[in-house]
């Protein structure tokens, strides 16, 4: 449920977990502030979701033998939640509160518009980036339905 949207994030320079026994349950790097970036994601209100500041120390991957700082996410509801939207609330975040340690545009292969990378460097709302996409969404959809077997 969580990895479509945290794995979003996972080209740049933070540790999504991997090397942890709760890969994509955690996210953090040595530069972010815990406490900060825990209590800015909860106070976006994200769906189905809570943010807990954590320390971590991945065993392998990125930040190898190097503590973390960032958040263990726990998941309320799975229903409600939007997991790309949480991937686009995560790099807004991180962006917002870290622009010159988070490398933003190495996420852009994985959130796989230019568009939307702008839209997060231009400080739009994720939400409102989120809903840019749901017209593309909805015609992608009607297109696909012909082609389902089942």
């Amino acid at each position: 449920t969580l990895y479509p949207g945290v794995a979003m994030v996972e080209g740049a320079n933070v540790s999504v977990g991997r090397g942890t026994d709760t890969p994509f349950e955690l996210l953090g790097a040595p530069w972010i502030r815990a406490e900060e970036f825990a209590g800015y994601l909860n106070n976006r209100g994200i769906r189905g979701i809570t943010f807990l500041p954590v320390d971590f120390m991945p065993r392998g991957s990125r930040f190898k033998n190097e503590v973390c700082h960032g958040v263990k996410m726990i998941l309320n509801d799975r229903q409600s939640l939007n997991s790309p939207t949480l991937g686009i609330e995560i790099i807004s975040a991180l962006y917002q509160l870290y622009p010159q340690a988070f490398q933003v545009d190495k996420t852009l292969s994985l959130i796989g518009a230019q568009w939307i990378l702008q839209a997060v460097k231009d400080g739009q709302a994720p939400g409102f980036i989120a809903g840019n996409w749901e017209k593309s969404l909805e015609e992608f959809m009607k297109v696909r339905s012909k082609y389902l077997l089942y």
